[in-house]
């Protein structure tokens, strides 16, 4: 499993960089909010990144099933009522926020943008923007996994596929990241064509199966 993560956040270093460049040059993307979070989501990703080195890939599965179901419930059902403020906090619990994608992002092998998205739209942002936004947070966090990643995996160098460098995969990246990659641009694309609440509805369904598809793994 958590092979399968660090191999997943070095796949997604060029894509979230092609995605936030793209979101950039449609104007989408709140640079303040990236600002405040790189450094606390940062140091989440860093503790994801040491819990790796110890935990059971059964942590790191929970993890990924409730967070991924928590998100797709509140896509699926959530209202638009339902808010935490009309803007974002300042000081700590809005550098919490930026610690909590991060982490989240690093127990799961994604860039964080499921739970900003979350975080920011519970604040009033527009999912567009908080989708932009995501992308941009998500070039420091997928680096800084990768990074994480490599060093927590180290000492189990010998117990890794051929052609690994400790928990990530150098034949799964390359496989994989120049295709999701090219798609990347498409993704945008789409997310600026398509109603809001089409992409709820298409975000909160593929979050819903790949979290059955975690839990089936945890009972079988």
């Amino acid at each position: 499993m958590q092979l399968s993560i660090g191999t997943s956040l070095a796949i997604i270093v060029p894509t979230t960089l092609r995605s936030w460049r793209a979101h950039a040059a449609r104007g989408a993307v709140l640079p303040g909010v990236v600002r405040a979070w790189a450094l606390p989501a940062v140091t989440g990703v860093g503790v994801g990144a040491l819990t790796a080195a110890f935990a059971p890939g059964a942590v790191f599965k929970l993890a990924f099933a409730v967070i991924a179901a928590f998100i797709a419930l509140k896509l699926l059902f959530g209202r638009e009522e339902w808010r935490l403020g009309g803007e974002l906090p300042g000081g700590l619990l809005n550098r919490f926020y930026g610690f909590l994608v991060g982490l989240c992002a690093s127990l799961m092998g994604i860039s964080g943008g499921s739970i900003s998205n979350l975080v920011l739209t519970l604040y009033g942002k527009p999912l567009r923007n908080s989708v932009a936004t995501s992308a941009g947070l998500g070039v420091p966090i997928t680096i800084a996994g990768t990074l994480g990643y490599m060093a927590a995996g180290w000492q189990y160098q010998s117990l890794m596929p051929p052609f690994s460098l400790g928990f990530v995969s150098a034949i799964g990246v390359l496989l994989m990241a120049p295709v999701s990659s090219l798609t990347a641009v498409y993704g945008v694309r789409l997310a600026h064509w398509l109603p809001r609440r089409g992409l709820e509805i298409g975000f909160g369904l593929f979050l819903l199966t790949a979290s059955a598809r975690f839990l089936a793994g945890l009972l079988v």
